[in-house]
């Protein structure tokens, strides 16, 4: 996916989220993050965004500490958020597409970075939000699902930090059915997870169903869709994947 399309989703995937949380009022619990409210979703949201807004606006090169959450609710709460999310999104559309700055994860650029990284933090909270309001949650694109997918196992737990580490090596097959070439391979061991695309041999379970069921599970958003196999191992992954 090009870093236009992932801009495009992160303002659709903002406003949504600020509809969804405005609708649900603040004080709504969100059932997806059981210890927040709606307020602490917003609240932790617009600082995120704000962080990864310095980033690239300001050309920092080290890491900078996130801000301290506002102590803002309701109407001013929403409005802060939206405004944040507003310049995030004006600021990577308007970036040089070779400007310096800090990133986390693998990546063509920083701007590729901080634009995909961004849209997929602020769909997940948007499902979140639409949660805690009810009803009916709005779709994900498969292929983008499937690239949240990609950067969750091959991204996020390839880092140091992650905690699905296990003494007993295992394998879990992820299998997004309704995207090509949407498999991986998960070894699971005291080593950080190993990811690769593809079937790399023989699987203790696997786990599958379409890549936004998928997505939203291995972000322990959802069950889920179909465990096969082992299903200790998809249960090691729900109690060990929470990422920091």
């Amino acid at each position: 996916m090009e870093t236009a399309e992932f801009i495009r989703i992160l303002e659709r995937e903002g406003r949504s989220l600020a509809s969804a949380a405005e609708q649900a009022g603040t004080d709504a619990k969100v059932p997806t993050c059981p210890e927040w409210q709606v307020r602490d979703l917003l609240r932790h949201t617009g600082v995120v965004h704000r962080w990864a807004t310095a980033f690239a606006a300001e050309g920092h090169t080290a890491f900078r500490p996130m801000a301290d959450e506002p102590g803002l609710d309701g109407e001013e709460l929403l409005a802060w958020f939206r405004t944040g999310h507003r310049r995030l999104v004006d600021t990577l559309d308007s970036a040089a597409p070779d400007v310096e700055c800090w990133h986390f994860l693998p990546a063509p650029s920083p701007l590729a970075f901080w634009a995909r990284r961004q849209a997929h933090e602020t769909a997940v909270h948007r499902f979140d939000a639409e949660a805690a309001r009810g009803g009916s949650p709005g779709g994900l694109g498969r292929d983008f699902a499937a690239d949240g997918i990609d950067e969750l196992l091959r991204g996020f737990h390839a880092r140091a930090k992650s905690g699905a580490r296990s003494a007993e090596p295992r394998v879990l097959r992820v299998r997004a059915g309704d995207t090509d070439g949407a498999v991986w391979t998960v070894r699971l061991s005291e080593e950080p997870p190993a990811a690769e695309r593809g079937e790399q041999g023989p699987a203790d379970c696997e786990v599958s169903g379409p890549a936004a069921d998928l997505y939203l599970a291995l972000w322990n958003r959802l069950p889920f869709p179909r465990v096969t196999g082992d299903a200790s191992v998809a249960e090691f992954w729900r109690q060990r994947s929470a990422v920091d």
